[in-house]
């Protein structure tokens, strides 16, 4: 039973080593020519950084991410805090691991640096696929083919194989953009740059985050506000840091040192979609953005990506010789969480005012009970 992984970014890569490791031959095929520092922050809360952990990965990445102290909310105007949540050493003790900030380079690293040299494919762009009874051929941008057992489609919002299984979607845009930026530490003086802070906006459009990476020396800034006239989903377009400041210019002084320390961002439109009713089609299903791509607000995406990767390859190490079988169980025993957590990322009240995130942070990829077909 051979494995292609379609898609070699954080879900990708991640499902290649929980199938590596439980025995199973995997291939990644990935259209970029290579990896490099694109993109900026990624935030592992504790259910993610355990599932890492069984992937191996977890001292990696403890090198060069932060551990932020509290997960705090804060009122945009007065600054007046309304929830804080413990977490590193605490987050550790309650959950089996900590929440880790860092640059999505250094996960993508460290996932890639775990695997077996050969096992990742590069400048390999999948256009199309043809599902058959004895497996699946993928067709390449190069005009060339490959055939496997099982495919998982792990290539994102736009993805190819979602389309090949299920035709085009219609995503509908929220009116909302979000912009990122990334900015040296030593740039603030404001509280609690240690934490993972938000700052609770006056409408669910309009907020701010901040928190650190790189161990604590760069702070990563994200805010939305609501804007019509921009549509771009891609996460690497220049924005516009005057007009970010001119958004906030009524919030917090503190929350405005966080924009003010910004020379560049990037900007993205926001997007929501429904979750999807089935991931799978024979020997062919879909992971992580793929079928279920989340607002940002409770920082999930990439968590719930991971997690899908860990309880894919455990169903099909469970079931070898039904390949059809194994898949329809992976999709019954994450369909009802990640449908739960894309739904409440869209709503964007996620420990505004609760200090309680066990229904997400306690879930444990590696022991959750494999679901029947």
């Amino acid at each position: 039973m051979g494995v292609a992984v379609c898609g070699g970014g954080v879900g990708g890569l991640s499902a290649a080593l929980a199938l590596n490791r439980a025995g199973i031959e995997c291939a990644v095929y990935e259209q970029a020519s290579r990896y490099g520092r694109v993109g900026a922050d990624i935030n592992l809360t504790p259910n993610a950084v355990r599932a890492l952990d069984g992937l191996g990965v977890g001292d990696a990445l403890r090198g060069t991410a932060a551990r932020p102290t509290y997960r705090i909310s804060r009122t945009w105007d007065t600054g007046s805090e309304t929830s804080r949540l413990e977490m590193s050493d605490a987050a550790e003790q309650r959950y089996g691991s900590p929440q880790l900030t860092m640059h999505r380079a250094d996960l993508l690293e460290a996932l890639h640096a775990a695997l077996p040299d050969g096992i990742v494919r590069t400048e390999a762009k999948v256009v199309g696929l043809e599902a058959g009874v004895d497996g699946s051929l993928l067709h390449f941008g190069d005009g060339g083919t490959q055939h496997a057992g099982v495919i998982v489609g792990a290539d994102g919002i736009h993805s190819v194989v979602r389309t090949a299984l299920f035709g085009p979607e219609h995503p509908v845009f929220t009116g909302v953009v979000a912009y990122r930026a990334v900015v040296p530490r030593e740039r603030l003086a404001v509280p609690d740059l240690d934490a993972f802070t938000k700052w609770w906006g006056p409408d669910p459009a309009t907020q701010i985050v901040a928190f650190p990476l790189t161990r604590g020396t760069e702070v990563f800034v994200f805010a939305t506000t609501p804007m019509d006239s921009w549509r771009h989903e891609s996460w690497t377009t220049p924005g516009d840091v005057l007009e970010l400041r001119t958004a906030y210019a009524t919030f917090h002084p503190h929350a405005r040192a966080l924009l003010d320390a910004c020379d560049e961002v990037l900007i993205s439109a926001l997007y929501v979609r429904d979750p999807l009713p089935a991931w799978s089609v024979g020997a062919v299903t879909l992971l992580g953005d793929a079928c279920h791509p989340m607002m940002p607000f409770m920082a999930q995406g990439a968590g719930q990506a991971i997690e899908d990767a860990v309880v894919l390859a455990r169903h099909l190490a469970a079931r070898p010789d039904d390949p059809p079988a194994a898949l329809k169980g992976y999709e019954a025993a994450r369909h009802e969480r990640t449908a739960r957590i894309q739904i409440a990322s869209r709503g964007n009240e996620w420990l505004k005012d609760s200090a309680n995130g066990d229904w997400v942070y306690g879930y444990d990829a590696w022991t959750t009970p494999l679901a029947a077909p």
